[in-house]
């Protein structure tokens, strides 16, 4: 069975290389769809580069919120499975063989979980703890980093365009509502390197207030803010490695 892989890029140049190669490795791609927010860096490139290898990169541009890109990614899609990707994150081994093993008639979307990899953070309970937040986040607001979704399961969506965080939310609960399942896999993971910039202090308070205002749409939001504490441990235990930097 093939899938095709749907990726959102812009400005994409940070780690996209290492994730498409992860990609191809471990996924059976029909079609890479990316779905491009008009970059002016080396994503075009670096996409050009893989099309001129596999001849399969369809790219289309568009300007916009994460939620058009992504609903305007699955319009795109043509095969009864298919994968959303970001653009920062590295596959697992065998990630495609290992999500079989949690794929059945019930099931809409099975997410591999999310490994934010910290560079100065090498102590295994941390790693431990980072991995059960990820997981009880995911079943509170959702998650798109490495997802394996059935199409049927999502035809007709039209994500708020307003929802330029929180998109993934509203994908999971528009499954869950058509009846089916999403879960958590049980031996699938992605490593996700967040950019440098991202670990900055104006970054970091701009991406809360989106998260805030998107976030309100949501009854459950409250309760996802507990665990805003663990983030900004998260965020400001990279200040040191990157300077305290303020750009």
């Amino acid at each position: 069975m093939q899938v095709d892989v749907v990726v959102l890029t812009k400005n994409s140049q940070h780690l996209l290389n290492q994730c498409l190669n992860s990609v191809y490795k471990n996924v059976p791609v029909k079609n890479l769809i990316v779905i491009d927010g008009y970059s002016t860096d080396h994503t075009l490139m670096i996409l050009e580069k893989f099309n001129r290898k596999y001849g399969n990169v369809k790219l289309f541009q568009i300007k916009g919120s994460r939620a058009k890109a992504r609903t305007e990614g699955i319009k795109k899609v043509t095969t009864d499975w298919f994968m959303f990707v970001d653009s920062d994150v590295l596959l697992c081994k065998d990630w495609f063989k290992k999500v079989q093993l949690d794929l059945s008639d019930t099931v809409g979307a099975v997410w591999g979980n999310n490994v934010d990899v910290l560079p100065n953070i090498k102590n295994k309970q941390i790693l431990r703890f980072q991995l059960l937040v990820a997981k009880q986040c995911f079943k509170l607001r959702g998650g798109m980093h490495d997802t394996l979704i059935l199409h049927k399961a999502v035809e007709g969506i039209q994500i708020p365009e307003a929802l330029h965080a929180y998109e993934d939310a509203y994908l999971i609960h528009w499954i869950e509502n058509h009846g089916y399942e999403a879960k958590v896999g049980s031996q699938i993971y992605c490593l996700h390197y967040k950019p440098p910039e991202n670990w900055n202090i104006k970054n970091g308070i701009s991406q809360a207030i989106i998260e805030l205002r998107c976030g309100l749409v949501y009854s459950h939001l409250f309760e996802y803010m507990l665990f805003y504490p663990v983030f900004f441990l998260y965020w400001a235990l990279q200040l040191p490695l990157n300077g305290f930097r303020n750009r």
